[in-house]
């Protein structure tokens, strides 16, 4: 069916006249991401031109979608608003508080036992607010999202990193905190710096093992973790015309790995073929009337050095498999190279682990492809030496794959059938003797790899690479196995060889599904009531942050983290997923994953006022029960990964002020200034290393707080001595009222009385 489709219809039926605007007004031709950026201008027509990098533009987004996880905190500051229904289509998805372990209907069952008040919270506040809700076992945010919502040429925000996963159906699709997701539902404007464009031309087209996960591990390793921080990527070439959509959507899913604000892709016929295959021939028929406005103008594609800020060139005849890791998704290693590469590094050659879905691929294509190569592993009566483990993306992927028989030849190798959920791919998977931290090698087609991500175990070195390389690798047991030149000992002693993969872009006999699992909002929430109970170690009331003020003098070092420092290492997921709506009861995991500076140590700093040693959660708590502010100081790119609030949230719950690092990601910036703290970065990237374990910190002039206005903060050292630094930041005015009202939150609900 087609969701939304009068407001879809809205969005095409004003595009062109404000496409052609926005031409008139910049005077050159426009790329796809700046005609859907001009489109959704919160004031409407176009009338000036933004700088991309610089200038704080307000959006008009037409959808939001929520994951469980995010949700619990996003709709819990929603109910703070004032309002009584969400102003744009949003839904929630039931995805990430699933434990893989035994296999889907075990898990299922016992998620629905251990998390149902939690379920149930959101379920009773969507149908409150009017929000499509999609229950647990439906499938994974993304995948639903492509196949349900998504559609060329609209704008989406969510509240995961990987919404941009839309980009594969040529949507700008962006990942956001939930404050973020508040001010859309609320009916207010969203504000972006107008991103960079990075371009990136692809030319020839993918064969044999070469995927479309490859492109996009190729581009990791080009442009590192940080290296699209701010930017948009747009994709675009005969190469990319060539591939499906969910083949798209992989690569454009991957992007938040690069830092990217998002990815997209042109309108093509791969995106009208799944718009039709997914029952939307409405949206097809009617992008089908305005397809020059879906893709970049002739004229940037031809000279594209002229219109993006950087471009890249991939010729996917050349293009070779690649495996990425471990540790981190942008070291990149083509197959063929990796042996010596492992033995150089010590990583473990011996694969324990194949895991094949997430939110990345877990398409029908994905799975055929995977099949393909684990059918022949039946056919060839080879042995395999690692275990297997699939997460399908949605029920209708997974009716259809069972339907077609996908599933069965993955049972034929003992692979385990997981819910359609994350699972794995973000810490929530029981993995038998992970407890033990035994140094081990995985491999999976998820995007993250970073340390303790998968299973806790700091020891697991996880791989990332395609599904039928998994498949592959899984097969033979072996991390540097490559199967475009390397053979395998069969069950009766014979050499054989696997052969390329073969797939179907989508299935054959159509998709099909009993039970989507899907629930419409009643017409009329105002009579719901939404429970939550005091004592519940689930879920918990907000009380709203109260403003710092202009004067912060005597603040205390909590924490000098070294290296790199996600939020997983700032609000781990895993098992402390359980806490997302409860604010205390989830700051107990706050930044227990960073490595302190002093000591190199996780989970143990200096309380400054005992001079004892504690965990990171604990020593802030005892600074704020002593009235004193505590500061957060970090390395390069702070804050990669996940869009989680939480990572800056349990720090404001807990007392700290100010995080000041070298540079921070993108969402993580931002959720900091939504939160109304101080999200600061060093004028001189060496002072970093004036910060010492017993500082205390003087703002000397945040009574003087504006635009462009650098900071100056004094640092008094334990033996008397001063360092005075310089800070910058990048709050515009809207920005600053957050930051004196307490939080935006506070802002919306005070303009909202």
């Amino acid at each position: 069916m087609t969701f939304d489709i009068e407001m879809i219809k809205g969005v095409y039926s004003r595009m062109a006249e404000r496409v052609d605007m926005a031409k008139s007004v910049v005077k050159k031709p426009l790329t796809l991401a700046e005609k859907i950026l001009y489109n959704h201008l919160w004031d409407g027509k176009p009338t000036s031109t933004y700088v991309r990098g610089k200038d704080y533009v307000d959006f008009a987004p037409d959808r939001i979608a929520c994951q469980d996880a995010t949700a619990q905190m996003a709709l819990l500051q929603f109910m703070q608003a004032g309002k009584n229904k969400v102003a744009v289509p949003t839904t929630v998805h039931c995805d990430h508080l699933i434990q893989a372990k035994i296999g889907a209907d075990k898990d299922l069952q016992a998620a629905l036992n251990n998390s149902s008040e939690v379920f149930n919270f959101l379920a009773s506040v969507s149908n409150k607010y009017g929000i499509g809700f999609w229950k647990p076992g439906a499938g994974i945010i993304h995948q639903v999202v492509l196949e349900n919502y998504a559609f060329p040429g609209g704008m989406m925000i969510g509240t995961d990193s990987h919404t941009v996963n839309a980009g594969g159906l040529g949507m700008i699709a962006i990942g956001v905190g939930g404050a973020d997701a508040v001010d859309v539902m609320a009916g207010m404007p969203w504000e972006l710096k107008f991103p960079k464009l990075i371009g990136v031309k692809l030319t020839g087209k993918l064969s044999g093992w070469s995927a479309p996960k490859d492109v996009i591990l190729k581009v990791a390793g080009i442009l590192t973790v940080k290296g699209g921080t701010g930017a948009i990527v747009e994709y675009f070439g005969e190469g990319a015309k060539s591939m499906s959509a969910t083949g798209k959507g992989t690569i454009c899913n991957m992007g938040a790995e690069i830092g990217a604000t998002t990815s997209t892709f042109g309108y093509d016929v791969s995106m009208e073929r799944y718009l039709r295959a997914t029952d939307r021939n409405e949206v097809a028929d009617e992008a089908n009337k305005i397809a020059s406005y879906l893709t970049g103008d002739e004229e940037v594609y031809k000279n594209p050095e002229q219109y993006f800020d950087q471009v890249i060139e991939i010729n996917l005849d050349e293009l070779k498999p690649h495996i990425n890791g471990p540790f981190t998704p942008d070291l990149a290693t083509v197959v063929g190279q990796m042996t010596e590469k492992a033995k150089a590094n010590d990583w473990p050659l011996k694969v324990e682990w194949g895991l094949i879905g997430s939110c990345t691929n877990s398409s029908y294509e994905d799975l055929s492809r995977a099949a393909s190569v684990a059918k022949q592993a039946v056919d060839k009566k080879l042995i395999t030496k690692a275990e297997f483990g699939i997460n399908p993306g949605s029920e209708q992927v997974r009716y259809t794959a069972d339907r077609d028989g996908l599933l069965t030849i993955f049972e034929q190798l003992n692979a385990k059938i997981f819910t359609n959920a994350c699972g794995p791919c973000i810490g929530q998977w029981a993995r038998e003797g992970a407890d033990k931290q035994e140094k081990n090698t995985i491999i999976h087609s998820f995007n993250r790899n970073f340390s303790k991500r998968a299973d806790g175990n700091p020891n697991t070195h996880a791989f990332v690479a395609s599904p039928e390389m998994v498949a592959a690798v899984a097969i033979s047991g072996r991390l540097d196995f490559n199967p475009l030149t390397d053979k395998l000992i069969n069950q009766d002693g014979e050499e054989v060889m696997l052969e390329e993969p073969t797939g179907m872009e989508l299935p054959p006999k159509g998709f099909a599904v009993e039970d989507p699992g899907y629930d419409a909002p009643i017409a009329d929430g105002s009579g719901v009531k939404v429970i939550v109970k005091e004592d519940s170690e689930r879920l918990q009331l907000l009380t709203p942050f109260n403003p710092i003020g202009n004067s912060i003098k005597g603040a205390k070092l909590l924490i000098k983290a070294f290296g790199k420092c996600t939020t997983d290492h700032i609000s781990m997921a895993g098992p402390w997923l359980r806490f997302r709506g409860h604010l205390d009861n989830i700051s107990n995991n706050c930044l227990i994953g960073a490595v302190n500076a002093f000591g190199k140590a996780t989970n143990k700093v200096k309380n400054q006022l005992t001079g004892e040693f504690g965990a990171v959660p604990d020593v802030a708590r005892a600074y704020k029960a002593a009235d004193v502010y505590s500061i957060v100081v970090g390395d390069h790119n702070y804050g990669e990964g996940s869009s989680r609030e939480h990572a800056a949230m349990e720090p404001r719950h807990l007392g700290v002020v100010a995080v000041i690092v070298k540079s921070f990601a993108r969402i993580h910036e931002t959720n900091l200034k939504k939160q109304g703290m101080l999200g600061l970065t060093f004028a001189a990237e060496a002072d970093y290393d004036l910060i010492q374990e017993d500082d205390t910190f003087n703002f000397l002039d945040l009574n003087k707080f504006a635009p462009e206005k650098q900071l100056t903060i004094e640092v008094v050292h334990k033996n008397g001595t001063k360092d005075i630094i310089k800070l910058n930041h990048t709050y515009n005015h809207s920005q600053i009222d957050w930051y004196n009202e307490g939080s935006a939150l506070n802002l919306i609900k005070k303009q909202n009385l």
